[in-house]
């Protein structure tokens, strides 16, 4: 099969393409003729080194995919052959990833998914729509509270609008420019700031009459700290899925109200109640055709250094690697 690997950490040149052999599944696991490859920032974190050491002597990168099984292992039903998947997890604690013609993965990894949704739609659920689902309910249902998405045309932050939303949060996001805006607005924003021109924390409290936001889903904790201490509520959440780039906020940390809860969120550590929780509504939320799926630029498997470029750039959208 064709495949991308790297054997060292580095940057987007260490990898390379060739042949490798079509890998078997093992007892519990299924075969996937991948379609779809998802590129997300952790997978170029990982393969330059920066988050972890390469803990196998090849690597075949991106934890997200699309595909179709085509051989099960024992314990597996032979029922799952030919099912259109979408695929999470898939480099975590195991060598190979979708960046290949075929992949083996656990059968629970392997997610069934509607007809209506194509292969490139898969391929941005697993790292992007999981871990807004963690952001926004590891502390509840978040029906009736107000939501602030900074980042609404991010990949995670997008469907965070649209998952809040869908649980009857009302949602503010924050941008930095006029194209983003109508992004957030697609996905289902309530209300738009744009971080270059406004008052970020002065609007927010206006929008709310003065009482501030029930759950922030958070993308630059350090960078957005001075609004965020200003506008949460008494008992209120800010879950980090990312830090950003500059010095963390000063400690201790000092917020307006009370019983703040700061939330540090990893999709592939989350407790596994918690994976089948989101897995159990994204796959409701697709079949009833509720989430919209931001794709960005295609490349074709050859050219995946320049996928990981793209997105080490700040594409917008889910970058996708094209296998099939």
């Amino acid at each position: 099969m064709k495949a991308v690997w790297f054997e060292q950490n580095g940057p987007a040149e260490v990898m390379q393409v060739g042949e490798m052999p079509e890998p078997v599944p093992g007892p519990g696991e299924v075969r996937i003729r991948v379609v779809s490859s998802g590129v997300n920032p952790s997978d170029w974190k990982r393969r330059l080194g920066s988050t972890a050491p390469m803990a196998f002597p090849r690597v075949i990168p991106h934890q997200d995919g699309s595909g179709v099984i085509d051989r099960v292992g024992d314990g597996v039903p032979d029922s799952r052959i030919g099912e259109r998947v979408w695929l999470f997890e898939s480099q975590f604690g195991r060598p190979f990833g979708t960046a290949a013609e075929y992949t083996v993965q656990p059968s629970g990894h392997a997610v069934p998914m509607p007809d209506s949704i194509t292969f490139e739609q898969g391929a941005c659920l697993g790292v992007p729509a999981m871990t807004a689902h963690r952001c926004l309910f590891a502390d509840g249902p978040v029906h009736g509270m107000v939501v602030l998405v900074p980042g609404g045309a991010g990949a995670v932050g997008n469907y965070a609008v649209q998952e809040a939303r869908l649980a009857g949060a009302t949602v503010i996001s924050t941008v930095s420019s006029d194209h983003k805006a109508e992004i957030a607005v697609a996905a289902g924003a309530d209300h738009i700031i744009n971080y270059r021109t406004e008052d970020v924390a002065a609007r927010i409290m206006d929008l709310t009459g003065g009482e501030g936001v029930d759950r922030i889903v958070e993308v630059d904790f350090a960078g957005n700290f001075p609004v965020t201490g200003q506008v949460l509520k008494t008992n209120a959440v800010v879950a980090i899925y990312s830090w950003g780039t500059i010095q963390q906020p000063p400690v201790p940390l000092q917020f307006r109200r009370s019983n703040t809860v700061v939330r540090n969120v990893l999709v592939y550590e989350m407790p596994e109640p918690a994976k089948d929780a989101a897995i159990a509504d994204i796959t409701a939320w697709l079949e009833a055709g509720a989430l919209t799926h931001l794709t960005g630029p295609h490349f074709p498997l050859e050219q995946t250094v320049a996928a990981h470029l793209a997105v080490e750039g700040g594409a917008i959208g889910n970058v996708i690697v094209d296998v099939g």
